[in-house]
């Protein structure tokens, strides 16, 4: 498997159990109707676990634009391959928006709050303040990424030509908790996107998809998730790159 594929079927699992589990808490009718935060949370956690697993022995599972394009500033990963993974990380991701649209068809359809349809597909801010909610993203990703750098290791070998960053499936488990963990204690301001693939690729379906009865797809906002976790994991790189 190459790092594009792996990156794209590791991100794709990814949305396809994150958005997942959000249509199962969210939709009418399913058998996790209601469940709450601590469920969505859980099911992000174990999404992240799952696609970095998958992913990482052939790409290094960045599975975020964020994450690689912080590993590049802190010269842990190669410039020339930032591109190649960005494009499978969203590629990844609106597959499996498209996928989770696909299992909960009859459910959007029997839905009639058209922000809850919105919502499996893409994050809003629960008070809304362009400001405030940037700042929320910068923070989030911060620490996302400063943990990830401590957690992995993370290095490019250029002469394998791919990333190495030392996960499996046991190392893959504090970058799990990792996640749960902003999702409970920083998450709730936004909906912790953290990820712009994970916001912008799903945001771009939910526009395509024909999703009966749904609103608009929130283009006003749509920039917050992605450059605050940019600029958040770029501060990262930064600080990392000072302390090392």
């Amino acid at each position: 498997m190459t790092p594009f594929i792996a990156e794209i079927i590791g991100t794709m699992f990814l949305i396809t159990l994150g958005g997942g589990v959000v249509a199962n808490v969210v939709l009418k009718g399913t058998k996790g109707n209601n469940s709450g935060w601590i469920v969505i949370t859980t099911g992000w956690a174990l999404a992240v676990y799952i696609g970095v697993v998958i992913a990482a022995p052939y790409s290094g599972a960045h599975l975020n634009p964020a994450v690689t394009i912080a590993l590049a500033v802190a010269g842990k990963f190669s410039w020339e391959l930032v591109p190649i993974y960005i494009l499978g990380e969203f590629i990844g991701a609106m597959l499996g928006a498209t996928l989770v649209w696909l299992v909960y068809k009859k459910h959007f359809d029997e839905t009639e709050d058209a922000g809850l349809k919105r919502a499996v597909f893409c994050t809003d801010p629960a008070i809304r303040s362009l400001l405030s909610n940037f700042v929320s993203e910068i923070v989030g990703t911060f620490f996302l990424v400063f943990a990830i750098f401590y957690f992995t290791g993370a290095s490019f070998d250029i002469n394998e030509s791919k990333t190495a960053i030392g996960l499996g499936s046991i190392g893959a488990i504090p970058v799990a908790f990792l996640v749960w963990s902003i999702g409970l204690s920083l998450g709730g301001t936004t909906g912790y996107a953290i990820n712009p693939a994970r916001d912008l690729g799903p945001r771009i379906m939910h526009s395509i998809l024909p999703i009966k009865n749904k609103a608009n797809s929130d283009w006003g906002y749509a920039l917050i998730p992605v450059i605050g976790p940019i600029i958040g994991g770029v501060l990262a790189a930064v600080l990392h790159t000072f302390l090392a």
